[in-house]
């Protein structure tokens, strides 16, 4: 070593004489200071410095006592102050004072330099960095070396210190085995791997789809798994994972992060790198795609321990809403369980009686001796309550009384949160307020004997009550319909519609006057009068009509569908009616007055109004009617079936079914008006022919229609991926039959074929068939195009 050399050296000038053994070392160290002191910097502290790491360097190899004596006691005693004052100076004298010791010292040579960029400690404790720049090397001296004269003393053991301790570390866990570890390859760059054999990982499988659905390694688009990308992803979802780990209840679960390439070794060796060191080694593996590993140890799962519920075993109901909060001491522990159960445990207060029950934030206590996590969520029910009455922020423009019809409670009855959020639901779906408030208040506290009241404030922000709406239609046998009205929603409080609505059509021009009143006598019920004058120009008749149409119905509508619907009404109509203008021939017009009772009825199970995929529809509408014509009376009944059925296949394709029974019975087809006869085509009956051209005819070849009907049709509704899943395409086959007798004949077939498009719009699709007649007559057009809002049926 060069300490050794150098203290050797010195110690050989002069063997034969114990005093200046004794002052050779310390005399080297003064020069090689001086030596040093022509290039450092003027300060004190440094110059100490050097001095003291030299005089360290010659103490090492001296065993005599000489030396020992005469040795200064201090580092400021090898530093004279002239030194200090004025190093480059110092120097000089004290290489004109001894040459002879300047040559041996330059004799020591590069070979007895401190190492370049040494850090030594000056005497305040503060470290400097030097430039070592070795002197000129000379030729050894030709001295012999006797290292048996030089011994150092032996090591002495330090005494124990008993008054220190240490811990002792508990090294128990939980079996793994990385050799034989369950892999899951969640894809080509990350996998997630359990070598805990015992105990085992419950809730694995719900764990592995949670992390997958978060995963950011998973986020990584083909292109963009780089070893950096990887390195930089895998951290944040090992702290995914620990975070889960945690959730499940395992609070001193491991995570082994790993990196390499595809071919790595799952255990650590081979290319696969831990994450942390090793991440410049990883970067560095280019040739092959990058892996990220997960080894996940989750340890021991934790249980639940004391469950504190505040003062919910004093409520009335306590048994009841205990079993509601389904957590137990000595369950699995996860926390988002505790949320899950609590907002269980809030429902059932609610849907018990208690309005103003409060539930605490819960706090989990961990008990990591134990294994247990103790839970506090202090619960206060507050007492029960039943329904009072309901009060109106704008009883002028919906009154508490009327708001209270159309409530599905009565005073009295035991209090439900639900029916209070379907209150609010049913105020907001009235149309005519933007936004609605239901809040409870207190009335009648509770006592040991009966339950308090409660009355439900409603607070209402008017809406805009106007509207101005259109439609569109065209089919290529029916022409172009354009559809457009007006509406006060609340002309006449509460509640109290008034409509004006006007058609203009290839075939239809309407106008017409509506009064409506919704939640008439009760929920959904809605009372309608409609007055009109119409004309309609079709294939099958020319009428000239005034009516007077009264229902009372219940309506299911798209926020509230009904599984039953229903309506009765009357109607009184005066129509001018003949066939249609043949070879510019008229006929004249005959006049019916009638008088019609219509009833209808409707089962509805399927999933949605407008595009339904599961379930059935069966309809049924009975109209007895009287009709005077000409001073001849008839009465007769016009009768309908409709059903409908929907199947969904699977996510893609939905296979619906449709068939209509109709007749008319009672009267012969002379005694019955044009218009109330049966007909079918077009685009709601059977696609590919014209609207109402099925069915038999006159003289003169123009529909005449029948007192009897049957339609079928078939289609299947396939959803594509363009536009994100909006467009479907449908092919469908339709069919039916008109005949002039009660009872259908079937002399006559008649089937439809096409190809449909669906645009799913957010509120219904848009659709558009296209429909080629299989067993077209004369009149009849080889394409019909329909384009309308909804499916078929």
């Amino acid at each position: 070593m060069r300490t050794s050399n150098l203290a050797s050296s010195a110690l050989q000038l002069h063997p034969s004489n114990t005093a200046n053994r004794a002052t050779a070392p310390a005399r080297t160290a003064n020069r090689q200071t001086t030596a040093l002191a022509s290039s450092w910097p003027a300060n004190k502290a440094r110059a100490l410095s050097c001095g003291a790491a030299l005089t360290a360097l010659a103490l090492i190899h001296q065993p005599t006592a000489a030396f020992a004596q005469s040795a200064p006691q201090s580092l400021s005693d090898l530093i004279p102050d002239a030194a200090v004052a004025d190093p480059e100076a110092w120097a000089k004298e004290g290489a004109v004072e001894d040459d002879e010791e300047e040559t041996q010292i330059e004799d020591v040579g590069e070979a007895n330099a401190l190492p370049n960029n040494a850090d030594v400690p000056d005497a305040d404790g503060k470290t400097s960095t030097f430039i070592w720049e070795p002197a000129q090397r000379l030729p050894p001296a030709e001295v012999p070396i006797n290292l048996s004269e030089f011994t150092l003393p032996p090591l002495q053991p330090l005494e124990a210190d008993e008054t220190i301790t240490f811990k002792q570390f508990e090294v128990a866990g939980p079996a793994a085995n990385f050799a034989e570890a369950e892999v899951r390859a969640i894809s080509d760059e990350l996998i997630l791997a359990f070598p805990q054999t015992a105990p085992p990982f419950t809730a694995k499988d719900e764990f592995v789809d949670r992390f997958v659905a978060l995963s950011t390694i998973e986020q990584l688009e083909n292109g963009d798994e780089n070893i950096a990308q990887l390195a930089a992803r895998a951290r944040s979802d090992e702290e995914l994972l620990n975070n889960l780990l945690r959730i499940y209840g395992y609070y001193d679960g491991q995570i082994v992060r790993q990196i390499g390439s595809v071919d790595a070794d799952p255990i650590g060796g081979g290319n696969l790198f831990t994450l942390g060191e090793s991440e410049s080694t990883a970067s560095q593996q280019t040739d092959t795609a990058p892996q990220v590993r997960f080894n996940i140890i989750p340890g021991d799962r934790y249980r639940f321990g004391a469950i504190d519920l505040g003062e919910l075993d004093a409520a009335p109901d306590a048994e009841a809403l205990r079993a509601s909060f389904a957590i137990a001491t000595g369950d699995f522990l996860q926390s988002d369980w505790i949320s899950s159960q609590q907002g269980e445990l809030d429902r059932a207060l609610g849907e018990w009686g208690y309005p103003f029950a409060e539930i605490d934030a819960p706090e989990l206590l961990i008990d990591h001796a134990r294994l247990e996590g103790d839970l506090a969520m202090p619960v206060r029910p507050g007492g029960k309550y039943v329904f009072g009455s309901v009060t109106s922020s704008d009883p002028d423009f919906l009154s508490g009384r009327h708001i209270g019809t159309i409530a599905r409670f009565d005073s009295g009855d035991g209090y439900k949160r639900s029916l209070e959020l379907d209150l609010r639901r049913a105020v907001i779906a009235t149309g005519l307020v933007s936004s609605a408030t239901v809040t409870p208040r207190e009335v009648t506290p509770p006592t040991a004997d009966a339950p308090g009241v409660v009355d439900l404030d409603v607070g209402l922000e008017r809406a805009k009550l106007r509207t101005i709406a259109g439609a569109i239609g065209y089919g290529s046998e029916e022409g172009v319909r354009v559809q457009a009205s007006w509406e006060h929603r609340n002309l006449f409080p509460p509640e109290g519609a008034l409509k004006l609505r006007g058609i203009l059509g290839t075939q239809e021009q309407l106008a017409g006057i509506s009064f409506r009143r919704n939640n008439f006598g009760g929920r959904d019920k809605i009372l309608n009068v409609d007055a009109y004058a119409s004309t309609i120009d079709s294939p099958a008749f020319d009428a000239r009509t005034i009516a007077l149409v009264t229902t009372y119905e219940r309506q299911s509508t798209l926020l509230f569908q009904k599984p039953l619907s229903w309506s009765i009404g009357l109607e009184l109509i005066a129509t001018g009616e003949r066939p249609p203008d043949v070879e510019n021939e008229t006929t004249p017009r005959e006049t019916f007055f009638i008088a019609a009772v219509p009833g209808y009825a409707q089962v509805d199970t399927t999933d949605d109004l407008l595009d339904p995929t599961e379930g059935f529809r069966l309809g049924v509408r009975l109209s007895p009617e009287v009709s005077r014509n000409d001073g001849s009376e008839s009465f007769y009944v016009r009768g309908r079936v409709d059903g409908s059925g929907y199947r969904k296949l699977n996510d893609r394709i939905v296979i619906a079914g449709r068939v209509a029974l109709g007749a008319i019975k009672g009267a012969d087809l002379e005694s019955i008006a044009p218009s109330r006869r049966l007909y079918a085509g077009g685009g709601g009956s059977v696609r590919g022919y014209g609207f109402r051209e099925i069915g038999p005819r006159d003289e003169a070849g123009e529909p005449s229609g029948g007192r009897s009907l049957v339609e079928t049709a078939v289609e299947a509704r396939i959803k594509t991926g363009f536009l994100d899943g909006a467009v479907s395409v449908v092919p469908f086959v339709d069919a039916g039959s008109v005949s002039p007798s009660v009872t259908p004949d079937f002399d006559e077939i008649k089937v439809g074929a096409g190809l449909g498009l669906r645009y799913e719009t957010g509120f219904g699709p848009l659709r558009v068939d296209i429909g080629v007649p299989l067993n077209p007559g004369p009149g009849d057009s080889p394409v019909a195009v329909y384009l309308s809002l909804g499916q078929a049926f």
